[in-house]
């Protein structure tokens, strides 16, 4: 059985998960209004909240309380990964004199109940210390600096990690040895630049496992995968100065372990909303480009292997055990969902959960949670409990005036849950669907007698496979083999056309013309001026290229070639224009 945790004005109570939805007599309900701090353990079986005067924390399989700390100011709480550390933090606040404040990030030790250390921690951001799954070592960012603690000895710093300004750092997930990727953002020309090295190895740049750089990040998001063997930033700055993007700019990069890194090409031009590693290391999903947005599986050499096609979403949810995927369109859009089976690339349903502020699955892998929580949205406040496969097994709406503030599901370690087979059935539910009537299109009198057309703005592309499809015995064929049959192909086309302007009907005219546009998507225009141009465009590209391997390597550019580099995004669209015949 998994509880889920429900903060609001009602106060903080837990609900029992499937089957039963009752509240759970496991956690006294703490009827406070001043509850702004909770959190799990790892492994679900501690719980901490903080009422306002008291951070308590209670065991909830036992349902005992095991310690009361008096820290009425606290506002976040962490657990380290095997609960012997509980941290909590306060806003930090100078003393009335002018004088330092005191330190404000208390360190608790769970077993005896007392303070191991206090630091100093201003910002809230990044503010609570992160720790290897075994504990063996902790890491904070201190100054522009990475410091290390092994074995929660915290009284003695075992290692310092010293670049120009670390601005950001992530330790690995998984067993020993851990690996750090560290973020240090770029100044006075010089590119920004993510490094990966493994703990205790930080003996100048030779001494990483990887390193990408890269222009144009004002701030980045670092992903490690499940088996910490890779690693996906998402570079962006907060302006687009093309003023194509009201989200600014963003970069998808990959860095493996190995030395490997890649920038992950996305076919379509906008923002990336959404990226998710799968549980099983070895596939990722990014959501991306104007809306409506595309969505596609990359493999690990950053190829895609699915792509969805294009549709209302910003988000891409894994289930705990990566079997099922659900892209979604939450905030600005209206809810809709698509549940996959990433396995076969079959859609399972499309349930919609209107004015929803969060998602997530349940560590059973069978159930999700969706919320409107204030003060992102203060009415119609409420939870409401799904099947992947679209029934409403449980719906909460708390009363007009009163407000929801968080609910989230108790967490559990890998494996406890059996990964069930995919079900394309409907659960049955007590509940009515949630499909929410369509909405008529506004029609001026004059056109109300009249028959309606449709009026898209766009079509929608339809989901595609992105694998090679391959005969019984037949092995991937080779570059050289490609650029042949492509040849080939073209030849043939061109043959085609020839014989349909002989004396063919405009039909198939248009057929072979078509043939020949899908066949060879970069021989030539038609037009030698054109095709001169998209020639000198891709040598341009080429020298970019170049350039950006030699800053990679280390090496201080000129200000004209920054420049270059900068021009980039611009020639592309030119080229992409070209091409298209735009």
């Amino acid at each position: 059985l998994c509880f889920l945790a429900v903060r609001g004005s009602e106060g903080l109570y837990m609900v029992n998960g499937p089957p039963s939805f009752t509240e759970s007599a496991a956690f006294q309900r703490d009827s406070g209004k001043n509850c702004k701090a909770v959190a799990f353990s790892k492994d679900g079986s501690l719980f901490a909240w903080c009422n306002g005067e008291k951070v308590n924390v209670v065991n909830v399989t036992r349902a005992e309380l095991l310690h009361s700390f008096d820290l009425p100011k606290t506002v976040c709480l962490e657990f380290s990964p095997k609960n012997n550390v509980l941290a909590t933090w306060q806003a930090y606040a100078t003393a009335k004199d002018g004088t330092a404040g005191v330190p404000n990030l208390q360190l608790h030790d769970l077993r005896t109940g007392k303070c191991l250390k206090s630091f100093m921690q201003k910002k809230m951001q990044n503010w609570c210390p992160c720790w290897a799954d075994d504990e063996s070592i902790c890491a904070r960012n201190v100054n522009n600096e990475v410091h290390f603690f092994e074995n929660n000895n915290f009284n003695t710093i075992a290692n310092k990690l010293h670049l120009q300004k670390v601005s950001d750092f992530v330790l690995s997930p998984g067993a020993q040895p851990t690996k750090v990727a560290v973020y240090v953002p770029g100044s006075k020309g010089a590119p920004s630049f993510v490094r990966l090295y493994q703990y205790p190895n930080f003996g100048g740049p030779q001494s990483a496992l990887a390193n990408k750089s890269f222009f144009k990040a004002d701030k980045v998001t670092m992903l490690w995968n499940k088996k910490a063997t890779a690693v996906l930033v998402v570079a962006s700055t907060e302006v687009d100065k093309s003023g194509a993007s009201y989200y600014g700019e963003q970069t998808l990069h990959y860095l493996a372990a190995n030395g490997e890194s890649a920038v992950v090409q996305l076919p379509k031009n906008g923002p990336i909303y959404d990226v998710a590693w799968s549980p099983n290391s070895v596939e990722f999903c990014a959501v991306y480009g104007f809306m409506p947005a595309k969505a596609t599986v990359f493999n690990l050499k950053c190829d895609p292997v699915f792509d969805f096609g294009t549709g209302p979403r910003n988000a891409a949810y894994y289930s705990p055990h990566g079997h099922i995927l659900v892209l979604a369109g939450f905030g600005n859009l209206r809810g809709q969902m698509e549940v996959w089976d990433v396995k076969n690339y079959k859609l399972i349903s499309k349930p919609v959960a209107s004015d929803s502020t969060y998602f997530a699955w349940c560590p059973d892998g069978e159930h999700i949670v969706t919320a409107t929580c204030a003060p992102r949205l203060r009415v119609s406040n409420g939870y409401k409990i799904w099947h992947y496969t679209g029934s409403v097994l449980h719906s909460y709406e708390v009363p007009s005036d009163e407000e929801m503030w968080q609910v989230f599901w108790q967490p559990f370690l890998d494996g406890v849950f059996p990964e069930k087979a995919v079900r394309y059935q409907a659960v049955p539910s007590d509940l009515p669907s949630a499909e929410p009537r369509p909405a008529q299109a506004y029609r001026p009198p004059a056109l109300r007698n009249k028959p309606v057309t449709s009026s898209k703005l766009h079509e929608d592309e339809p989901p595609q496979n992105m694998k090679p499809h391959l005969g019984g015995n037949d092995k991937p064929l080779s570059k050289t083999a490609l650029k042949n049959q492509r040849k080939h192909e073209a030849k043939k086309a061109a043959k085609q056309e020839a014989k349909a302007d002989a004396g063919q009907g405009p039909a198939q005219v248009r057929t072979a013309q078509n043939a020949l546009q899908n066949t060879v998507p970069a021989m030539t225009t038609g037009d030698p001026e054109v095709d001169k141009k998209i020639k000198n465009l891709k040598k341009k590209l080429k020298a970019i290229e170049q350039l950006k391997e030699q800053a990679a390597a280390g090496k201080q550019l000129e200000k004209n070639q920054v420049e270059k580099i900068q021009k980039e995004a611009a020639l592309l669209k030119e080229l992409e224009d070209l091409e298209l015949g735009v």
